[in-house]
């Protein structure tokens, strides 16, 4: 390498690093000045989200940054640093939007990981059930939606056989976690699972924990803004129309299997009450007329 290249190379690295000492003076004093206007109006910087943040996503560097905000209104569990909002790798435990607070509520501590059991409230439990194509809404049902629990199971009772069903709602406005393995609220493309995991109290984790062992579970997908209790009766085939309509029994080799009969509900009309016979005679009292038999031989 002659001399001219020396001097060359010399001078790139000299103005590179002019550049990075500009730069880290620019980002300094941009840093300097935001603290001084956060002091003037009263207002603290917090860290916030720069980029969508799912269950699982790491915090790094890239993802959060510091932002003023009304002192008055910092949420609570907020960080004040981005080296202790990194410290330890923190992942999110719930879905953060750009510009959202992080919160400690909503990422795991030092060292954490992405656990289901971190997104249940005090007191809930997560049961999973299983679905199928049918039973889990055809895989619309994903994690953040609310649905109904439907148990369809034989009557009990001695005389009943297999055709004797009933179902019932016994529990209405459950959170489903997740399918499959997917926990993310993100995750919005139908995805026909095999289990449904569901967030209930200790008394429904009960109820369906027996209720799988009774019968068939179903899912019914209902708007998660309607909160409203509905009376739930327990339906059976009655409930499905024909109810009027039966076969009667037949001996083996009696002719072929009689026609479906239909039983009327409702009664037969009286009969007409029976008219004299012979000669009559009609005596209107009024507006009424009645009739009387006379006899032939001119009496009555």
């Amino acid at each position: 390498m002659n001399r001219r290249n020396l001097i060359v190379l010399a001078i790139a690295v000299a103005i590179g690093i002019f550049a990075v000492i500009l730069a880290n003076a620019y980002f300094t004093g941009v840093e300097e000045r935001q603290e001084a206007i956060a002091q003037e109006q009263q207002l603290s910087r917090i860290v916030v989200a720069t980029q969508p943040l799912e269950f699982g996503s790491p915090l790094t560097a890239e993802n959060i940054r510091l932002q003023n905000f009304p002192a008055s209104s910092v949420p609570q569990g907020a960080f004040r640093t981005i080296e202790g909002t990194l410290d330890g790798g923190r992942v999110a435990l719930r879905p953060i939007v750009p510009g959202e607070p992080v919160l400690a509520s909503k990422v795991s501590g030092s060292g954490g990981r992405a656990v289901l059991s971190a997104n249940l409230p005090e007191g809930m439990r997560a049961v999973s059930v299983a679905v199928t194509e049918v039973t889990g809404v055809a895989g619309f049902a994903r994690p953040g939606d609310v649905v109904d629990v439907i148990l369809t199971r034989q009557i009990p009772g001695p005389g009943a056989d297999a055709s004797d069903l009933m179902t019932d709602v016994i529990m209405e406005r459950v959170p489903l976690l997740g399918i499959n393995q997917i926990a993310s609220e993100n995750a919005t493309e139908p995805t026909v699972g095999k289990t449904a995991t569901l967030q209930v109290d200790l008394f429904q984790a009960q109820k369906l924990a027996l209720a799988t062992r009774l019968g068939t579970l179903s899912l019914a997908l209902r708007n998660v803004e309607n909160d409203a209790a509905q009376a739930a009766l327990t339906v059976t085939a009655r409930d499905l129309g024909g109810r009027n309509l039966y076969i009667p029994a037949r001996n083996e080799g009696s002719g072929p299997i009689a026609q479906a009969q239909f039983t009327p509900s409702a009664p037969r009309a009286a009969a007409a009450p029976a008219r004299p016979r012979g000669p009559t005679m009609t005596i209107i009292r009024g507006t009424e007329g009645e009739d009387y038999p006379v006899d032939r031989a001119g009496g009555r």
